[in-house]
């Protein structure tokens, strides 16, 4: 298959419907009290044998209605992905979350062609929300229409931002963005999911969202719903590289600018 024979609005309920049989694996797994710590990729970056299953389940629809196309998964999957077709597979967005029974985390699912969305999906079965964009068919929740945030000054914003795990190791860790940006606006969360900030964001429950450090698969469907509900996403220096770039800026039109200078320091205090 080839981008020409994507019929968006198939594939578009297909992957809903995929990322709904994902979210049930992820609920039939959570837990109403943690009782130990989970499995630990890293000093903070924790697996589970929730994020497996999903993942696994996952890849299994996606080879079996789309054979041939690439895939790029958190867990296991990394498929090699030239320009064409691939998607992009973050099974369970927000772990550290989902392994402290906190109802905030995700499925994330999309299609792109190269560097171009065109279907995405971020499912939250706790939450029991799901967004869902289409290349040119705008952005729903829970199949109502949603558009981003217009407001026009930081101070009247609330906004979301997120910090690595390997922060304690990196000079750019986002501590001093959130330090300078709490100081300019009405509120800053810090959820524990990309994919759910920059749905928030599509939504215009959030009014902007930037993180660096990020992953494609982290960030691949968020982003189609944020443009498809008519934001703005680039990457943190304003640039076009947010999907293999590591970062990302997402927001209303009206924003966007005065959120990338005070990112970049150019915003006086």
């Amino acid at each position: 298959m080839n981008a020409a024979d994507v019929d968006i609005a198939e594939v578009l309920a297909f992957t809903v419907g995929v990322a709904h049989e994902a979210g049930a694996v992820l609920s039939a797994r959570a837990t109403s009290v943690p009782r130990e710590a989970p499995r630990m990729k890293g000093l903070r970056d924790p697996v589970t044998e929730a994020d497996l299953a999903s993942e696994r389940l996952i890849v299994e629809r996606l080879r079996a209605r789309h054979p041939g196309i690439p895939i790029q998964a958190e867990e296991e999957i990394h498929e090699a992905a030239p320009d064409g077709l691939v998607w992009y597979v973050d099974p369970l967005d927000g772990t550290v979350n989902f392994s402290q029974s906190h109802p905030f985390f995700a499925v994330s699912i999309a299609l792109y062609d190269g560097a171009r969305p065109l279907v995405g999906v971020v499912h939250a079965p706790a939450l029991g929300e799901t967004f869902a964009a289409g290349r040119g068919c705008g952005t729903t929740l829970n199949g109502e229409r949603v558009e981003v945030s217009r407001k026009q000054r930081l101070i009247d914003g609330v906004f979301a931002t997120g910090f690595a795990y390997r922060r304690h190791e990196l000079e750019d860790n986002n501590v001093g963005h959130f330090v300078d940006m709490i100081l300019r606006v009405r509120g800053l969360r810090r959820c524990g999911s990309a994919a759910l900030d920059l749905a928030y964001t599509a939504a215009g429950r959030l009014d902007g969202y930037w993180e660096p450090h990020l992953n494609s698969f982290d960030v691949a469907a968020g982003a189609l719903l944020v443009a498809e509900a008519g934001g703005l996403v680039t990457d943190m220096s304003g640039g076009d590289d947010w999907l293999h770039g590591g970062t990302i800026l997402a927001s209303g039109e009206a924003l966007h600018e005065t959120l990338r200078r005070v990112l970049a320091g150019e915003e006086p205090a």
